[in-house]
């Protein structure tokens, strides 16, 4: 749209009809200033956009500085027309300029209050009306299906980005624009006037210079011609005047297809952003391309897809588009001719073609000269020495710790996790040996705003990942967090930080209760068995491993000690982990010390689900042999004890496998005679927690004990037969046999 020496150019925010349409428009009437939709503070950034090594999508981000997470970001994609006018601009040395509200008053202060919907993701725009209590309250709506579109995505799409018809469309959409905005009512916030305000002041300023083109969104072109212009002069005066402004920091940061998809929660998002990539970079034989790309991905994944196939769906595809009357077939008419063709009776085609081309997962890259806080440059250099690459898919890596790159790898990941930059997640590793670890890479964009929040902790991955765990020993709530915290450290290679944490974890185990005690030792017991492998140096935690099992094993008996049913519970699962820490290590010392404390739990006054669980892990130990189990089982068996007890008892007493029962059948005998001579009430009583304890053993435990209880029954049965009543029959079969009776017995 030209008016006098201003161009308005109104465009879908990743429209790819747009971008075409606008970049034939700025070559038909080249203007002396460039003006593009965004923060008026981010002008130093735009040389960047323009750089060899710049890949999009990327996006430019603002934060408050010294508070990172208070950030806002204004992606861009090779398909988004601000992105093709900035380059446009650029490459023919034409000055460009953004012109939205700086991002300091975005991020101000107090902002929230005073200008509505903060994120500018969120604006109203043609890709993303502002919202309606009603269709019939949306105006953008109601042209939608006054032309017979179900939403108004799928009318802009259809009139707009899958035309690109040149520079007369801009016309057409801001006639639409201006019609919609005289007919409504309310759809325009506060914000956005304020934004607009902005918008027209710089317009002011660019004019004075010669002719200005404008690239904004299409919901703002009525807004920003010559008579608004010369109208609302003095009122943008004052809506601009006095808007509170923080101290932000800008850069660049990769962004991925998947965050500019409505699904993601971005306002201006889109529904496919991998089909208008395509639309945009391919001039020619759209549909065919696109099934053809569709076919490939299917085959890859071990699915028929055939060039007849093929030929067959753009067939279709084109018969949809005529019927729908358009004159090229669009993504809906490439999923109805794929879901024909290719999917038959399965959703798993359009799954896959969803995940992997709909939405491309692409990951943008930025060059190494834009503005970025040190800790980000010190991580794409330790990326690039290690020859790891930051992409948006899921990307699996198994690592040998015996080998320098596995283990400085390793040593990588688990540091950034430290930072709370979870780009890497371990994943379960096939096959034996300590030395191995599986992980599981996928970077996401907002993990370039935890860089930055990390980088308070540092300038380089390791400085920040040592500070991190100082910081959270000298937080740490309890021993159980501190051994955690020793263990992180020593896998990301930190020794400092490790000693400062061993130091502080022995200086508070003088105070800690026993559960603490308890929970700090499988952490302890991992590093002592298996450090030297994956650290291959440190001091040996031995000592302190002893020192905490026996300050453990002192105060077990009295923890244990008349313990409702809960905190028994409890305690019994930290004195499971303990008991498998001390098994883990096989330090003999410590092993004594843990001993006694199983021993003095086999007391009176013991929690009865501590008591039992003390004489099975006994038992496991071979230090009670069969006739001691027995003895035990008995006494907890005794008549008059209470069902409940009993329960309870039997619960620690029958483990995870159940190996007691199965190995012993005189201990199962015992049982099941316990469980048979209950009453009615009793029996209602102990069914429930009984059940839980036989729940926890694995199906074919339980299968074996089922096998063993109905032997044992057929035993006893046998065992009850009357003699006299047996007898009876003998005469009887001896007849049928045709033998004799012996000499002077009758029969009945």
């Amino acid at each position: 749209m030209v008016q006098s020496d201003l161009t308005i150019l109104p465009i879908r925010h990743h429209g790819p009809g747009s971008a075409r349409s606008m970049a034939r428009a700025l070559e038909a009437h080249p203007p002396a200033t460039l003006l593009v939709e965004g923060p008026a503070d981010a002008d130093g950034l735009l040389p960047f956009l323009n750089d060899p090594a710049l890949t999009p999508p990327v996006a430019v981000m603002a934060h408050v500085q010294g508070q990172p997470e208070r950030s806002v970001f204004y992606p861009l994609a090779e398909f988004s027309p601000e992105f093709v006018a900035i380059r446009w601009a650029l490459a023919r040395g034409v000055p460009i300029a953004f012109m939205d509200l700086p991002a300091s008053v975005t991020l101000a202060s107090g902002e929230e209050e005073t200008l509505p919907n903060v994120n500018p993701d969120a604006e109203a725009t043609p890709a993303d009306p502002a919202p309606a209590d009603a269709m019939c309250e949306d105006p953008l709506a109601l042209l939608a299906q006054a032309a017979g579109y179900s939403d108004f995505e799928r009318w802009w799409d259809a009139l707009v980005e899958s035309r690109g018809e040149g520079e007369a469309v801009f016309a057409a959409i801001a006639e639409v624009m201006a019609a919609v905005r005289e007919a409504e009512d309310g759809h325009t916030s506060e914000r956005d006037l304020i934004r607009e305000a902005q918008m027209r002041q710089t317009i002011r300023a660019a004019l004075k210079k010669g002719s200005v083109a404008v690239v904004c969104g299409a919901w703002h072109a009525p807004a920003l011609t010559p008579e608004v212009l010369a109208r609302e002069a003095k009122a943008d005066t004052a809506r601009l005047k006095g808007l509170p402004k923080a101290k932000v920091a800008l850069t660049i940061t990769p962004w991925t297809h998947g965050r500019l998809t409505q699904a993601s929660g971005y306002g201006a998002g889109v529904t496919s952003p991998g089909w208008y990539a395509h639309l945009y970079g391919t001039p020619a034989q759209v549909s065919e391309r696109w099934l053809t790309r569709s076919a490939r991905l299917l085959r890859a994944h071990g699915l028929d897809a055939s060039s007849a196939q093929v030929i067959d769906a753009v067939r279709l595809a084109d018969a949809l588009a005529t019927l729908r009357g358009r004159h090229l077939a669009g993504l809906d008419e490439l999923t109805d001719a794929t879901r024909a063709v290719f999917a038959w009776d399965s959703d798993t085609p359009l799954r896959l073609l969803s995940e992997e081309l709909f939405v491309g997962e692409a990951l943008g890259s930025v060059p190494s000269g834009a503005p970025a806080v040190p800790l980000e440059q010190d991580l794409t250099a330790t990326l690039a020495r290690l020859r790891l690459k930051r992409e948006a898919t899921t990307r699996d890596l198994t690592l040998d710790l015996r080998e320098d790159a596995g283990l400085n790898r390793s040593q990588l990941f688990h540091r950034l996790n430290l930072l709370g930059v979870p780009w890497a997640k371990e994943a379960h590793s096939s096959g034996t040996g300590t030395f191995k670890e599986a992980w599981s890479l996928r970077w996401e964009p907002e993990f370039s705003v935890r860089i930055v929040e990390a980088s308070r902790h540092g300038n380089t991955v390791v400085r920040a990942a040592h500070a991190a765990a100082v910081s959270r020993a000298r937080r740490a709530a309890d021993l159980g967090e501190l051994s955690a915290l020793l263990e992180v450290a020593r896998l990301c290679g930190l020794p400092g930080a490790a000693d400062f944490t061993l130091a502080r974890l022995d200086a508070r185990a003088a105070d800690a209760d026993t559960a603490a005690l308890l929970l700090s030792l499988p952490p302890l017991a991992r590093l002592a068995r298996y450090g030297d492998v994956r650290a291959r140096e440190g001091d040996d935690l031995r000592p302190v491993f002893r020192t905490l099992v026996a300050r453990a094993a002192a105060g077990l008996p009295n923890a244990a000690h008349g313990l409702g049913e809960e905190a028994a519970g409890a305690l019994h699962g930290q004195l499971a982990q303990a008991d498998a820490a001390v098994r883990l290590l096989d330090d003999p010392e410590a092993s004594a010390g843990w001993v006694a404390a199983l021993h003095a739990l086999d007391a009176e006054g013991t929690a009865p689900l501590l008591r039992g669980d003390a004489v099975n892990r006994l038992r496991d130990r071979d230090l009670l042999d069969a006739g001691q189990v027995q003895a035990r089982l008995a006494a907890a068996l005794a008549p008059g004890a209470p069902p409940l007890d009993v329960a309870a008892w039997l619960g620690g007493f029958i483990g995870e496998d159940g190996g007691t029962l199965r190995h012993d059948p005189a201990a199962l005998s015992l049982l099941d005679a316990w469980v048979t001579g209950l009453d009615t009430d009793a029996f209602g009583e102990v069914l429930p927690p009984l059940r839980r304890a036989l729940s926890r053993l694995e199906p074919h435990a339980r299968r074996r004990l089922g096998e063993e209880l109905r032997g044992l029954e057929r035993t006893e049965y046998a065992a009850q037969v009357n003699d006299d009543l047996g007898a009876r029959v003998v005469p009887v079969v001896l007849r049928l046999l045709g033998a004799a009776l012996p000499a002077g017995e009758a029969h009945d």
